[in-house]
């Protein structure tokens, strides 16, 4: 039988994205995950599925803004793709904060304006917020409204991908354990196995992030909700028949244990002070995931030529927001559609590297060839 030419391992979020993307390009592809293809063990199954490059500015820095400005660009064009419909909203961020925290407010403002971005954050009174708004009853006298940011269903968006993933007839291996990518037959192997990969990435560390799914039918929502605080911050991000989606902490842990007591108390506390009314909100769900970090917060890359093994890791908390771009740049460094663009500096890093090894910042992109 003959090889694949690309054998994906690691079946969550960008790698389904990967598979599927290149399976349209006419790459034959093999996908390799732990999991089922509801991707319920990944990180993308706790996830918001927040696309929001310029609040996550506020402390990921300009390159995470930049890579998420792309993503959002392209994401309209891939759930066009999809035969199955995917709930996708993008009518913005709106940031929120208490009187108490107008210098987190500021703070905010300061980094938003310094991030060199085409989008223009409006700054609105309490009069503009209830015509917004008209949930929130917490009479907030400003917030920093910043359009265009969106959302996708997360886990309708990965099983709709594992659904294109058999329309294309692509192989897929789900709940198969593969603990050295590099072994398996094919032209080029892609690892991204996120914290399975731990091994592979001396710097890899996990981040805990705990959420709070709510169905609150009353409450209707028109945009994602931020609250600017400095030890408390959360989002809650509004989905169709009244679901909402409340978190995230962010626990420097690799705990996959149940929530705990202090993550609820914190993520629904600020949820409440924002809308007082989700008192009466009925809880659906805790859920926590370990997400993969490198020590920039930054995505890398790493290719071993002797091994003909690409090594993808460090998405952080920017799933949903950087995927898109990173897919797009993968498949131009394996010459399967397009050239690598090189505007990404982390993603640059495509060298041989142990897992003693550091990461150097000079090395010029590989173009790999099927």
């Amino acid at each position: 039988m003959t090889a694949p030419d690309l054998a994906i391992v690691g079946g969550g979020l960008l790698g389904r994205c990967l598979a599927w993307r290149a399976s349209r390009a006419g790459v034959r592809v093999v996908l390799y995950d732990a999991g089922g293809p509801r991707g319920e063990n990944s990180a993308a199954w706790v996830a918001a599925g927040m696309i929001a490059p310029m609040t996550e500015a506020i402390d990921a820095g300009a390159e995470i803004a930049a890579m998420g400005t792309h993503s959002l660009s392209l994401w309209p064009r891939w759930l066009a793709e999809l035969s199955v419909p995917v709930f996708f909203r993008d009518s913005g961020t709106l940031l929120l904060w208490h009187s108490e925290d107008a210098r987190e407010a500021l703070r905010a403002q300061r980094r938003l304006s310094s991030s060199q971005s085409q989008i223009s954050i409006k700054r609105i009174g309490n009069a503009q917020i209830r015509e917004m708004e008209p949930a929130l009853s917490t009479p907030f006298p400003e917030a920093l409204y910043v359009p265009n940011e969106a959302q996708v269903d997360n886990r309708a968006f990965l099983k709709a991908v594992s659904i294109a993933l058999a329309e294309a007839t692509v192989e897929c291996h789900w709940e198969t354990f593969v603990e050295d990518g590099a072994l398996l037959d094919a032209g080029i192997v892609v690892d991204c196995r996120g914290m399975g990969a731990k091994r592979d990435w001396a710097k890899l560390r996990g981040v805990r992030g705990e959420i709070v799914r709510l169905h609150a039918p009353d409450i209707e929502l028109h945009h994602m909700l931020r609250l600017l605080h400095p030890r408390y911050p959360a989002y809650v991000v509004p989905r169709p028949e009244g679901r909402l989606v409340v978190g995230a902490t962010c626990i420097e842990s690799e705990d996959r244990s149940p929530v705990s007591v202090r993550g609820v108390l914190e993520l629904l506390s600020s949820a409440y002070s924002l809308i007082p009314a989700l008192a009466e909100a009925r809880v659906l769900e805790f859920n926590t995931q370990v997400r993969p970090a490198l020590p920039d917060n930054l995505p890398a890359l790493r290719f071993d030529r002797e091994r003909k093994a690409l090594y993808i890791n460090g998405l952080y908390r920017h799933g949903f927001l950087l995927t898109p771009t990173i897919v797009e740049e993968v498949l131009g460094l394996l010459s399967i559609e397009g050239r690598p663009s090189g505007c990404w500096p982390s993603l640059r890093q495509t060298h041989a590297e142990t897992s003693a090894d550091t990461h150097t910042s000079n090395e010029s992109p590989i173009c790999l060839s099927l």
